[in-house]
């Protein structure tokens, strides 16, 4: 009976040092695996450290590493390639500048320990101030799209249906404004909100300083713009994948054609004045509307940064690129160091003799495939890169380019010049309408929180 015992007891001990032992390189492997993703992740941070894109320049997830457990939802909702990663079981931003601001993972997120920051301690970025229902300051001014803080068109079109539905309760019936609504704006916002507009019966004239489509339409002609569905007020959710620049336009001119939505291009609004109960809409060609709302859909670029140099004004100068496959055998330099510039320089290196001017001495915060393929560009010299430099002067047939590294200046026949330096926000006309302008530093906009 004993030895029966003891054989029982045996058979326990080797089940459950079996078990034990097997529970011990289940753990170990996955301790393993983690300290080896962490390691990856710690690598991918030093590489963005150093190439400038650790630091967010607008929008980002911000994690709060005691209620992350790991499940990695939100990097597989990201649409965006490394940034974000896991390290010591807990999700962390890798190449948050990098970030587009769509928002997906902080509703991926299952136990909400995601929130959405703009700006950090160290860079500030400056919104106006818009309520949850995206009103303004100013009762009865609304905002929505990238001025608001949202840059992917996916975001910035649901935003434009949802200020829509939020200011239409204020609208009466009887007024003496000529129009319900103004939008300002034809952008990804300004089109879904006249869409909406039309579908909840309001009367609503649209304006646009440039053309259909806002800063989209300044895109170069192939450019991948949408890489995901998003629901069109009128038309239903449009399944979008891998679509550019020229089918997005063509979409939405479809619908608006389809809805006799008439879209005034080259108006620029000047000044928005308020009025009793209401709001005189000052266009730059002196024509005047008044309404009793007004909507703000327009971009955070506002009007191209200007380097203030001698013929910056000449024809042959632009701020934009948009047909490059109708240029050819033209010597050509761009202005730049972001992916706008170098988009356009690799859409015009095929044709023509290009000279990328940057007044850094390295890119940064460009998108991954951007880098890959300026790298291979200047490798195989189809490219002529000068870094340190500044577009000094502009000549009839040539440029100077003044070298801030080595010394002294660097002359280049040309024929057409691409300046991208970015845009100047808007900041008299927002703030003449008494729309106030702050900085944010690390602020919260979408948290779970209360």
């Amino acid at each position: 009976m004993d030895i029966l015992n003891m054989g029982a007891e045996l058979d326990k001990i080797m089940i459950y040092g079996s078990v034990g032992l097997l529970l011990f390189v289940v753990f170990w492997i996955y301790i393993r695996k983690q300290r080896k993703e962490s390691k990856q992740v710690d690598e991918k941070i030093k590489v963005a450290k150093e190439e400038g894109l650790f630091e967010p320049v607008s929008l980002h997830p911000v994690v709060d590493v005691n209620s992350c457990i790991k499940s990695g939802a939100c990097i597989l909702a990201c649409p965006e390639h490394d940034i974000l990663g896991i390290r010591n079981g807990k999700a962390t931003v890798i190449n948050a500048s990098r970030c587009v601001g769509h928002g997906a993972c902080f509703h991926a997120c299952p136990t909400q320990a995601i929130s959405l920051f703009m700006g950090t301690e160290k860079r500030g970025v400056d919104l106006p101030h818009v309520n949850q229902n995206f009103e303004s300051n100013v009762p009865g001014i609304f905002i929505a799209g990238e001025m608001g803080g949202m840059g992917l068109i996916k975001n910035a079109v649901e935003q434009g249906k949802q200020a829509i539905v939020n200011l239409a309760k204020g609208i009466k019936s009887k007024h003496q404004s000529e129009y319900d609504l103004v939008v300002i704006g034809a952008g990804p916002a300004g089109i879904s909100a006249s869409l909406q507009a039309r579908k909840m019966g309001l009367k609503t004239i649209t304006l646009e300083q440039d053309t259909l489509g806002g800063t989209v339409y300044t895109f170069p002609r192939q450019k991948i713009v949408m890489t995901s569905p998003m629901d069109l007020p009128l038309h239903g959710k449009a399944k979008l994948y891998e679509t550019n620049k020229k089918e997005l336009l063509d979409l939405w001119t479809e619908v608006l054609e389809k809805n006799k939505i008439e879209i005034r291009e080259k108006k620029k609004a000047e000044e928005i004045t308020v009025t009793d109960g209401g709001f005189i809409v000052k266009i730059k060609t002196g024509e005047t509307l008044s309404a009793q709302k007004v909507l703000l859909a327009i971009g955070r670029r506002g009007t191209p940064r200007k380097l203030g140099i001698p013929r910056e004004d000449s024809e042959k100068v632009a701020y934009r690129l948009l047909e490059p496959e109708l240029i050819h055998n033209k010597k050509i330099v761009v202005v730049g160091g972001g992916d706008s510039a170098i988009e356009s320089a690799l859409l015009l290196m095929h044709e023509n003799e290009v000279t990328l001017s940057y007044r850094k001495d390295k890119f940064s915060r460009l998108k991954p495939k951007n880098n890959e393929k300026i790298i291979e560009a200047i490798s195989k010299n189809k490219i002529s890169v000068v870094l340190n430099s500044n577009l000094i002067s502009i000549e009839e047939n040539s440029i100077t380019l003044q070298l801030n590294a080595a010394g002294g200046d660097l002359k280049l026949g040309n024929d057409l010049v691409y300046i991208f330096a970015g845009g100047e926000l808007p900041t008299d006309f927002l703030q003449k309408a008494g729309i106030k302008i702050s900085t944010k530093f690390g602020e919260a906009i979408l948290t779970h929180k209360k």
